[in-house]
């Protein structure tokens, strides 16, 4: 059974930086792979994707700030957050979907963690 579990995440102070893991038991990071956060109040939102070529893609909010990978092993998928701000204050959850040789591809997600940024 593929499981995602987030961690990394926590109360830091504006201009500060973390980083959250998502790991992956039950299979790897061979296919797509992406980070979403929803904030108070607001809708999810995707904010970084890797494709299984290594492409990423950000939403404007996070671009230059936020940098998403995944380990040599492809067991964990990673989202370096630098120069946070209040509005990075959300749940971010992780995401992946598997490549399937028939039928949908599955898709997974993770719990969630939180991020509170403070001013």
């Amino acid at each position: 059974q593929v499981q995602l579990v987030e961690s990394g995440g926590g109360l830091v102070q504006v201009g500060g930086s973390l980083r959250l893991s998502c790991t992956m038991s039950g299979s790897i990071f061979s296919g797509y792979g992406a980070w979403y956060r929803r904030a108070p109040g607001k809708q999810r939102e995707l904010i970084a994707e890797i494709r299984s070529t290594g492409d990423t893609r950000y939403a404007d909010s996070v671009r230059g700030r936020f940098t998403i990978s995944k380990d040599s092993a492809k067991t964990t998928m990673y989202l370096q957050m630098d120069t946070l701000k209040p509005e990075d204050t959300a749940v971010y959850t992780c995401n992946a979907e598997l490549p399937a040789t028939r039928g949908p591809r599955p898709v997974y997600w993770g719990l969630g963690t939180q991020v509170t940024v403070s001013s």
